[in-house]
């Protein structure tokens, strides 16, 4: 939408979602925060970026939100959403580690 609110389309096992979030906190290769807004998950987290070497980095992120619904619940006690998140920063490393290097 703009630098700070985004809207979200997912699917995770088939099941899609749509929600808007804001940026709570940005700090250039350190930390992003945000909340949702409205949608139809009701969620918050941060991602943080340490470097470990020159080549090197860990990414950690940490997302806070309620399973609603059998489904939810069912697929929250078998981490379908913990699964599908660990899929999701896989294509996010095949995208940085394929982006030219600004060194």
């Amino acid at each position: 939408i703009d630098a700070t609110h985004h809207h979200w389309r997912m699917s995770v096992a088939g099941d899609s979602r749509q929600f808007d979030t804001v940026i709570t906190e940005q700090l250039a290769n350190d930390r992003i925060a945000w909340t949702s807004t409205a949608g139809e998950v009701d969620h918050g987290g941060v991602i943080t970026f340490h470097k470990l070497s020159d080549s090197a980095s860990r990414v950690a992120v940490q997302i806070d939100w309620e399973a609603e619904g059998v489904a939810e619940k069912v697929g929250a006690v078998l981490n379908v959403p913990d699964h599908a998140l660990k899929t999701e920063l896989g294509h996010f490393k095949d995208h940085v580690e394929a982006a030219p290097s600004n060194s």
